[in-house]
C-alpha cells in the first residue's frame, strides 16, 4: 500500500508598507535634524538631550547671538505727526509782492525707531546655566517717511514777476522729515525703542528657556 504524502507551503503574508512606513520616518528624522543644524547650529541629539519636561537648560552663546542676529533691524516703535511747513524764495533787495515764492505743504510723517540686531556682538552676551546677560546695541532711528499719498501742496502764491521754483517743494520735504525726526527725539521715541526692544528680546530669551535675562 502506497501513502502519498503532500507537502504543502505556508505562506507567511509580507508586510512591505512596514519597510515603508520605518524608511519613511528615518528620513523625516534626518531631514528635521538637517534643519534644525542648519538654523541653530545645533544637532537633533544635542537638543533633545536639552530639554527636561519641555524646558531648555542649556544653549550656548554663539547660538543665542545668532538668533538675536537673524532679527536684524528690530522696529519697535512708530511716531507720527501731521503739520503744516512752510517754505519761501524771495529777494532782499524787492519786494515779496514782486518777486517771492511761497509754499505751504500739509504734512504727514512717520518715524520708526528700533535697534538693530546684526551688530550684536559675542563679548555682548554672557551665558550661565539658565541666566543670561546682554547688551544690545543702541536704539537708533531707523526710518523717516513722508506719506506722499497724505503730503500735499495746501497753497502756493508767487511774486508778480516771480514763477514757481521748482526746488522748493522739495526743500520744504526736507525740512518737514528733520522736523518730523526731531519731534520724535523730544517724545522720546529712542527711550521708547530700547524698552520696547528689551522686552522682545526678553521674551525670545524666555522662550528658549531661560529663567532671568538681564541688561547691561
Amino acid at each position: 500500500m502506497n501513502t502519498a504524502y503532500h507537502t504543502q507551503r505556508v505562506n507567511r503574508p509580507s508586510f512591505p508598507w512596514v519597510k515603508t512606513f520605518l524608511f519613511g520616518f528615518l528620513l523625516a528624522l534626518f531631514a528635521v535634524g538637517l534643519v534644525i543644524w542648519l538654523a541653530t547650529g545645533t544637532g537633533l541629539l544635542s537638543l533633545l538631550r536639552a530639554y527636561r519636561g519641555g524646558t531648555l537648560i542649556h544653549i550656548d552663546q554663539p547660538t543665542v547671538v545668532r538668533q538675536i542676529q537673524q532679527l536684524q533691524r528690530l522696529e519697535t516703535v512708530s511716531f507720527t505727526m501731521d503739520k503744516i511747513i512752510s517754505g519761501e524764495h524771495d529777494s532782499p533787495y524787492m519786494p515779496k509782492f514782486l518777486v517771492s515764492d511761497r509754499l505751504l505743504l500739509v504734512v504727514h510723517g512717520e518715524v520708526i525707531g528700533g535697534v538693530d540686531l546684526s551688530k550684536l556682538q559675542l563679548n555682548d552676551v554672557v551665558v550661565h546655566d539658565q541666566s543670561i546677560s546682554l547688551r544690545l546695541p543702541q536704539a537708533q532711528i531707523l526710518v523717516t517717511r513722508l506719506d506722499n499719498a497724505q503730503t500735499r501742496v495746501y497753497s502756493r502764491d508767487t511774486g508778480l514777476f516771480s514763477s514757481p521754483d521748482p526746488n522748493l517743494e522739495s526743500e520744504v520735504r526736507q525740512e518737514a522729515e528733520r522736523q518730523l525726526q526731531e519731534a520724535a527725539m523730544q517724545g522720546d521715541i529712542l527711550k521708547t525703542a530700547d524698552g520696547n526692544a528689551r522686552t522682545t528680546i526678553s521674551s525670545l530669551l524666555q522662550g528658549l528657556g531661560f529663567k532671568k535675562v538681564d541688561f547691561r
